[in-house]
């Protein structure tokens, strides 16, 4: 008389024919992708924008399509966050060589009263001549900080021109086919962004 297998010893062996019958024979493995900044992927929101550029043309998310797109929001006279961002950024883009040139750098103001068209035209592309500065009017800007759940709020100044805003420090990473995939905070040396990008790229 045969021995029945037990029914758990049957479902081990039916998982691991599976997971056999899964693979190409020669094919090796896809390695798994490690992340050093926070992984994001799958959560529904920062969808995507639809501004302006300091070229004046009308940009979405989906005009980037194909490079890895990292978006930061802040303001042209931020005294600290914004400039520092912006110069970790541009080091990033040094260190990933020709691979820069799939990348695009995008920073979204928080402060269109004073950030004209003009002003971005010259902050962006200072860091690095790929950079792009978008802006949009009080409602759009309230728009998109919303979707990307971005905080921001005025700090009055000395005088009514003179305020700052306070804001949401990290930047938000899309991959190639515009789907969110990290965040990475202020302060993230530019290995750390260049490690990711390149997982992203590959």
């Amino acid at each position: 008389m045969k021995k029945l297998l037990p029914p758990l010893l049957i479902a081990c062996a039916l998982g691991a024919s599976l997971a056999a019958c899964d693979k190409t024979p020669g094919t090796p493995a896809k390695p798994a992708v490690s992340f050093q900044n926070t992984d994001v992927t799958g959560l529904d929101y920062a969808k995507g924008f639809s501004l302006t550029d300091h070229t004046g043309k009308p940009r979405t998310l989906a005009d980037y399509k194909g490079k890895v797109v990292v978006v930061f929001f802040g303001y042209t006279q931020c005294p600290d966050v914004c400039p520092t961002t912006m110069a970790d950024m541009a080091a990033a883009m040094q260190k990933l060589g020709p691979l820069a040139d799939k990348v695009q750098v995008a920073f979204i103001t928080l402060d269109p009263e004073r950030d004209t068209r003009e002003l971005l035209a010259s902050y962006a592309p200072a860091f690095d001549k790929r950079f792009v500065g978008l802006y949009g009017t009080l409602d759009q800007t309230a728009k998109v900080a919303k979707d990307f759940k971005v905080f921001y709020a005025k700090v009055p100044g000395a005088t009514p021109t003179t305020y700052t805003i306070d804001h949401t420090a990290g930047s938000y990473v899309f991959d190639r086919d515009g789907r969110l995939r990290l965040f990475v905070r202020h302060g993230t040396s530019p290995d750390a962004i260049v490690h990711d990008i390149r997982q992203l790229l590959s």
